[in-house]
């Protein structure tokens, strides 16, 4: 009789199934897990802290993110094919400090010696507290890499490497250089640019016949001396409004070289899409400007990971960019009037594969430049790659995907059909409105925490803040925080208004005295002072127009995912997994989220924080032709729902105003 244990190596399909639908939140945990394994069922609320060795690197994540999630979407390579389920045992990692519980994949994984030493799968550990994490080199090569939400790509880039050795020229064989190439690689097309062509006889010669052709997609863009076929990267950016993100991969083994970001170079001209387009068609000296701020913002990042990764920039033969349909066109000189103004045309949906040096780029010369497609002037090419980095067309659950920003776009679907929108968000979450706001730098509240029975009032809030330092404003995953534990403690009504100050005494005294006015006798809640007693005007608040903002941008979002949900006849309670994406989204606590309304009222376990989506998805093109294809198809699969030409679109915005209570 089986004492219900597991020996190594036994398979037990319908637990991992159980286990499955307890990490999405589908079915409650056993009583004796949330006993023995609390500090493993994440609030939703918060940071934790990762260290990665021998890196050296040191993340702060939302709780609940899986530690193979937070190595991947900081280009930290953790070797994996499974797609993050536990079952290829390859994401092996030591935690020298805190500590996971053990799963079952674990057991089957690892010795007990092992495990007593702190060895656990990377995508089983949850990070509910600080951890250190040992990741050990590749030992491999992997012919897949995962990438995005769990995805598994196929190893299959477009840039691909034919070591030859030919046969020299005689008089009785007096074919072509390039014909000897040809019949030398037979399983590639071989269409010359003139660059390769013009390198061929001196390459060939010089090398003794010895030497690497080098091709992007059909096209023969080089022919090297020796063998280089170890040697061929790619770069993958994410062109944000506000940030730019590059990622530098090694196409031989799937994995990050080097990521690096900055703010984007046009944020002189304003920090949202809407201003630079105005910018245009008031200055026709504008858009060449904004082009070319673009094309210093990308080659500045191409250089920083380049110089990081120890790679030669003419080892770099292809990029892809994924950004939104105004970002894109201002990198690329073309007039982005229409798409600010009704009926919202794109110049065209898909883009013919471009140059890197037609972006500004000095890397290999005949290197190529894949933009994403879009599938409007609202939803872009960052979130079609967002759906490509999430499986939203290949996966059967109800998913919900929401990229929050300034401008938010949303995706659902049931498995069968794609439905998405855009909901014009306002700069609440980029801390721009916000009196106190800023963006997510050193000295930003990023999560606020409140405790209305605590004894001692100056342990009553307890804020997280960027870079551990001396608080100087609220970004946008604070503000949320700060309103959610304002509801939660009662001191903010339904309706998003501050009680009043006798009934804030009774309700939580410990809390009543940072309630204040500031300029026009306006309400706030001081979150710091700078030293005791001084004035809330000097202080770190959130003021009641900061509630009203936020309220706004929730209020358009949860219209948008609404409106979405009626459309393919579900209710919300049958959504499966939330995905909130997004340089803002990824760091917004589920917890928060779920409180305020921004998201459907779900368990936290189905709220997932999906990363650099749009990054994750420029790199799953880099990395597989196939996925490439699979973007190109986005275009016809997915159905696009205008919001603004809905008549009932106000009436439900004014209803999702209140926060729920």
């Amino acid at each position: 009789m089986s004492d219900g244990t597991d020996a190594p190596g036994t398979h037990r399909p319908f637990d991992d199934v159980l286990d499955g639908l307890r990490r999405e939140g589908l079915i409650e945990p056993p009583a004796a897990l949330v006993a023995d394994e609390a500090t493993a069922q994440p609030d939703g609320l918060g940071r934790v802290t990762l260290s990665f060795s021998p890196a050296e690197r040191v993340v702060r994540v939302p709780p609940g993110v899986s530690v193979f999630d937070a190595a991947s979407w900081n280009g930290i390579a953790v070797d994996s094919t499974c797609g993050g389920h536990g079952t290829c045992r390859k994401c092996k990692v030591r935690l020298t400090a805190a500590g996971a519980p053990v799963s079952r994949h674990d057991v089957r994984t690892f010795t007990s010696e092992q495990l007593e030493d702190g060895w656990r799968l990377a995508c089983l550990v949850r990070a509910t507290h600080d951890l250190a994490v040992e990741v050990p080199p590749l030992v491999t090569r992997p012919k897949a890499s995962t990438v995005g939400v769990g995805r598994q790509v196929i190893l299959r880039p477009a840039v691909q490497k034919r070591y030859v050795e030919l046969t020299e020229p005689t008089l009785s064989d007096q074919r072509t250089d390039l014909a000897r190439l040809r019949d030398a690689v037979d399983d590639l097309t071989l269409e010359p640019d003139l660059h390769a062509l013009r390198r061929l006889p001196t390459v060939l010669r010089q090398s003794d016949f010895k030497a690497t052709a080098v091709v992007v997609d059909e096209t023969l863009v080089d022919v090297e001396p020796g063998d280089t076929t170890a040697r061929r990267h790619a770069i993958a950016y994410d062109l944000g409004t506000t940030t730019v993100v590059a990622t530098l991969l090694d196409l031989e083994t799937g994995t990050p070289v080097a990521v690096a970001s900055m703010l984007n170079k046009q944020q002189p001209f304003g920090g949202d899409v809407i201003t630079r387009i105005s910018a245009t068609m008031m200055d026709p000296e504008a858009l060449p400007r904004l082009a070319d701020l673009a094309r210093q913002t990308l080659a500045e990042l191409a250089d920083e990971v380049c110089a990081e990764g120890g790679v030669d920039p003419a080892e770099v033969y292809e990029v892809a960019l994924a950004g939104n349909a105004t970002m894109t066109a201002l990198l690329l000189g073309i007039d982005p009037e229409p798409l600010g103004v009704a009926p919202f045309v794109q110049s065209t949906a898909d883009w013919p594969v471009l140059r890197a040096g037609d972006l500004g780029l000095a890397l290999h010369p005949g290197a190529r430049a894949v933009v994403f497609p879009a599938l409007g002037a609202y939803v872009g090419g960052d979130i079609v790659a967002g759906m490509l980095a999430s499986g939203l067309d290949r996966d059967k659950r109800v998913r919900l995907f929401i990229d929050v920003g300034t401008n938010c776009e949303i995706a659902l679907s049931d498995g069968e059909t794609i439905v998405t929108t855009a909901a014009p968000a306002g700069p609440a979450f980029e801390g721009g409105a916000i009196r106190c706001g800023m963006r997510a730098a050193d000295g930003a509240v990023e999560t606020v925490r409140l405790d209305a029975s605590a004894e001692d009032p100056a342990s009553a809030v307890v804020l997280g803040v960027i870079g551990d330092v001396e608080p100087r404003g609220l970004c946008g995953s604070g503000l949320v925080d700060a309103v959610a534990e304002l509801v939660k403690v009662g001191l903010l009504d339904a309706s998003g208004r501050f009680v009043p100050d006798d009934a804030a005494s009774s309700i939580a005294p410990a809390l009543a005295d940072r309630m204040a006015s500031v300029r026009d006798n306006e309400r706030v809640f001081v979150l710091h002072r700078p030293e005791p007693g001084a004035a809330a005007e000097d202080s770190v608040y959130l003021s009641q127009r900061d509630v009203r903002e936020l309220q706004f941008a929730k209020a358009a979002i949860s219209t948008g995912w609404t409106l979405l949900i009626e459309e393919l006849g579900l209710d919300p309670g049958e959504i499966q997994q939330v995905l909130l994406a997004g340089s803002f989204g990824s760091y917004l606590s589920p917890g928060s989220a779920v409180r305020i309304g921004l998201v459907p009222r779900l368990p936290v376990l189905r709220i997932v924080s999906a990363g650099n989506v749009a990054g994750e998805g420029a790199k799953m093109v880099l990395l597989s032709a196939r996925e490439r294809a699979g973007a190109d198809a986005l275009l016809e699969e997915v159905r696009y729902v205008e919001l603004s030409d809905r008549p009932d679109f106000n009436d439900r915005f004014v209803d999702q105003l209140a926060f729920p209570v």
